[in-house]
């Protein structure tokens, strides 16, 4: 493998980190507001309050960032997007459209945000390629809304994700299902001759026997699924689906016989439209390392799949 492609499979790797996406910004010498993407955001101490943010040395706003006595962090809100893409480009209008106001350094604070953290420059490490500012936390506000994700390369909505678990814990006509992967093959016991992800009426726990996670432990899986897959209605029953996917941290023998290689599983043997063409959309989203969320019905619907930020 060549040093690009070792370093394209890292940073593929680091990209299965699910954080939030920040704005960071501050004032140049010349008062001129400037800002970027970073979702390398962390909190770092309470007392003192300390945060810290990475910013690369290629990075256009470099200088300004690395000689500036202050600085904001911005948490973006799920419905942001927009905002990432223009601080995450080298336009030199990041700030034409977007709202903001000084905060207490002066650093630009953007509407909307979930959060702000108004800082004093505290200190700097050099790190490889990047700088990493350590901001001393001097004000903030935040509010009850959702913050936008990102994972993997692309937005991922936690208010969508909430709405799935709503749905998943509520009483009533609900499929809930799981797409579990382990070792590049899929858990998909056979149902009259089908292959089929595993599904129950609740999420539930370990304990509930009849829940999804119960099914899984009786079957000898022991699994995680934090992303939503696919949220769907029945055309005509008007019951609700929620696939998740994720993976399996251990499979007992008696499960490992339900292991379908991804090269050789046959979307074509499953008789159901809807789970057939979302199994398909697995598998082409798994080649790609881009998954998205589709929401709608068996007849119609969307996949959320947004360009890297």
């Amino acid at each position: 493998m060549s040093e690009a492609d070792l370093q394209r499979d890292l940073r593929s790797a680091f990209g299965t980190f699910a954080t939030g996406v920040t704005v960071v910004t501050t004032l140049d010498a010349t008062e001129t507001p400037r800002g970027f993407t970073a979702n390398s955001f962390a909190s770092v101490s309470l007392d003192p309050p300390l945060v810290s943010v990475c910013i690369a040395r290629k990075a256009a706003s470099y200088e300004a960032f690395a000689t500036a006595r202050s600085f904001a962090v911005n948490v973006l809100a799920d419905g942001q997007k927009h905002v990432s893409a223009a601080f995450g480009s080298r336009s030199g209008t990041k700030f034409d459209g977007i709202g903001w106001r000084r905060g207490e350094t002066g650093s630009p604070l953007i509407d909307g945000a979930v959060a702000h953290f108004d800082c004093v420059a505290h200190d700097q490490v050099e790190a490889g390629d990047h700088l990493i500012l350590i901001g001393r936390v001097v004000g903030y506000d935040h509010t009850a809304a959702n913050p936008l994700g990102y994972c993997r390369g692309a937005y991922v909505s936690f208010a969508l994700a909430s709405e799935a678990v709503a749905a998943a814990s509520a009483p009533g006509r609900t499929r809930i299902g799981a797409i579990v992967e382990y070792e590049g093959s899929l858990y998909l016991p056979l149902v009259e001759g089908q292959p089929l992800p595993p599904t129950a009426s609740r999420l539930g726990h370990s304990g509930d026997p009849d829940s999804l996670v119960g099914r899984l432990a009786r079957d000898g899986l022991t699994a995680e699924f934090p992303f939503v897959f696919a949220v769907f209605e029945e055309t005509g029953s008007g019951e609700q689906n929620v696939y998740y996917r994720g993976q399996a941290k251990s499979v007992s023998d008696q499960a490992r016989r339900h292991l379908v290689p991804l090269g050789a599983l046959d979307p074509s043997l499953i008789e159901g439209r809807a789970v057939r063409t979302m199994m398909e959309r697995y598998l082409r989203e798994r080649r790609e390392d881009a998954f998205g969320v589709y929401v709608g019905d068996t007849e119609a619907g969307a996949v959320s799949r947004l360009a890297n930020a």
